[in-house]
């Protein structure tokens, strides 16, 4: 039984990626219906802008679930608790605070997670750079029912005084500002409404990002769709200042057993037609080590992703 357990788990992890593509196809005709009742025949028209609408309607859609996933891997890194790919109780490292750019912002999927509300009544002690805490509730079951314990979680997070979110695509733009107000974020997060090559140019946007400026960049599952990636990845890296890191989740090329390799290469021939550009098989630990010399690298694999994985993750923090 335990080995009809483990093929079925390989199967599904091996269609999983054609589900998904078939997910986000349902959405072509809703979006072109509605593109059709706007009155909006110049995005019908245009080739690029149709695709552009059709994904900005199903990651709206898809966003708020596939954060149900990736918060279990994303908030603990930016609370400064992973290490070599692995989530841990205590932080290894600093998290987020400071000056960030925040990487393919979207509709504002994870925007709440620049709030200095985590801090809450501590935020006066997170200022001086102590740790916060923040407390979890842990539920035990056993012969005499249930039990409710509280549990004390570490975050080496601190103040957070701009953040930058970069998303060219202005599809995405009204539910990324319906967003940042929800998070009381209006005066500290900014939309960024140009590619990663104009940052520091006021002439492209009403606002300017100084070199050497940034203590954080986040990039979480983005850095598969940016275009001339190498070059975008050094253009970041010197947005960074000296000690300055960079918070990566990503999915990358599998580099491990030619037969998942040649099987990812094959998937992504279609997966980029229907996920608004995204690529399998960039080598973006590699990229990223090569943007630029850097102190510290804690990035690993999560432990939990097995060789069958059709989308393969790194997790962990890069600093200046």
């Amino acid at each position: 039984m335990a080995i009809l357990a483990q093929i079925q788990e390989i199967l599904l992890s091996l269609v999983n990626p054609w589900q998904f593509m078939f997910l986000a196809a349902s959405w072509f005709p809703g979006t072109v219906v509605r593109l059709v009742r706007d009155g909006n025949f110049g995005v019908l028209l245009s080739p690029s802008r149709l695709k552009e609408a059709w994904f900005s309607n199903f990651w709206d859609w898809f966003a708020p679930r596939l954060r149900l996933n990736a918060g279990v891997r994303v908030i603990p890194l930016l609370e400064g608790r992973t290490t070599g790919g692995r989530v841990v109780e205590e932080p290894a490292g600093p998290g987020i605070g400071g000056t960030i750019i925040e990487i393919g912002a979207g509709s504002g999927n994870w925007v709440d997670v620049f709030s200095d509300k985590p801090l809450g009544q501590q935020a006066a002690v997170g200022s001086s750079g102590a740790e916060m805490r923040e407390t979890t509730t842990d539920t035990t079951t056993h012969r005499g029912g249930t039990e409710k314990t509280q549990k004390k979680k570490s975050s080496a997070r601190k103040p957070i005084t701009r953040v930058y979110g970069v998303e060219p695509n202005r599809d995405q733009h009204a539910a990324l500002r319906r967003n940042i107000k929800a998070a009381g974020l209006e005066g500290v997060y900014e939309i960024v409404p140009v590619g990663i090559e104009h940052l520091d140019d006021p002439t492209r946007w009403d606002g300017r990002v100084e070199k050497g400026s940034v203590d954080c960049i986040v990039s979480v599952l983005c850095l598969c769709s940016i275009p001339e990636p190498r070059e975008n990845l050094r253009e970041l890296y010197g947005y960074l200042k000296k000690g300055g890191r960079w918070y990566v989740y990503e999915h990358v090329r599998r580099d491990e057993g030619w037969g998942m390799r040649a099987y990812q290469a094959f998937v992504n021939l279609f997966w980029p037609h229907f996920l608004g550009g995204c690529q399998l098989c960039r080598p973006t630990e590699q990229w990223l080590r090569e943007a630029g010399p850097w102190e510290k690298i804690d990035v690993g694999h999560p432990q939990d992703e097995e060789w069958h994985h059709t989308l393969p993750h790194i997790l962990g923090v890069f600093t200046k």
